[in-house]
């Protein structure tokens, strides 16, 4: 009888476990979607206006040239390319790769074709890739964005190109829809930093965005 007992509390605590586990991993997407009526005010007028969402489950999220499929993909090549690195210190990312005009978000970041090298006037944009964010990895590609949704105002990256450092302040944060191409836009009045993932976490539903200003020499 005790040992019964023993066997049906045994079973209870694994059982209980077991669920917490799943649910610490898939709390990420069921709180999204309690809060989509919020986060899709922020979608641009656009993505709005479009009202066209990427839901193909068959699409290769690895490959850079799928993100934004109305723009040319044949910007993305597989000729040598050039690198530099970033560094997000709250998220734990450090110098990671940053690939001019590459297309394997497996093998580094992103930057897209055509858009501001960093520190110069315009807006250099940079893919990464994300997953549920318990299996994050800074050190790992295909999870490095996981975790930029959590970036807040004034929340710095650092950008290493070239030799010279540049530091940007995080400005905004939103989400637009994949046909939506206004995150590649560039703005001359300064330079901006802007880095795009796939949301909810886990799913390529989105793109979340994180837009940052240079910040003047001097300042921490």
């Amino acid at each position: 009888m005790i040992k019964k007992k023993r066997i049906k509390i045994i079973g209870a605590v694994c059982g209980f476990l077991g669920f917490i586990v799943i649910a610490w991993i898939f709390y990420p997407i069921v709180a999204y979607q309690i809060n989509a009526p919020k986060l899709m005010t922020f979608l641009s007028p656009i993505a709005q206006a479009d009202g066209v969402i990427n839901t193909d489950a068959n699409i290769n999220d690895t490959d850079a040239a799928t993100w934004f499929p109305t723009k040319a993909s044949n910007l993305f090549t597989n000729d040598p390319v050039s690198f530099y690195t970033i560094t997000i210190q709250r998220l734990g990312i450090v110098n990671a790769k940053v690939a001019i005009g590459g297309e394997d978000l497996s093998q580094s970041l992103i930057q897209y074709p055509g858009t501001a090298l960093p520190g110069q006037i315009g807006n250099t944009t940079i893919f990464g890739h994300s997953v549920l964010p318990a299996f994050y990895n800074p050190k790992n590609y295909l999870t490095i964005f996981s975790t930029i949704p959590t970036l807040n105002e004034g929340d710095i990256i650092t950008v290493n190109y070239d030799g010279i450092t540049y530091k940007y302040s995080v400005e905004q944060k939103y989400i637009v829809d994949p046909s939506d191409v206004q995150v590649l836009s560039q703005d001359e009045s300064d330079s901006f930093l802007t880095l795009v993932t796939c949301v909810p976490p886990g799913l390529t539903t989105y793109r979340g965005v994180i837009k940052a200003r240079i910040m003047p020499v001097g300042e921490n």
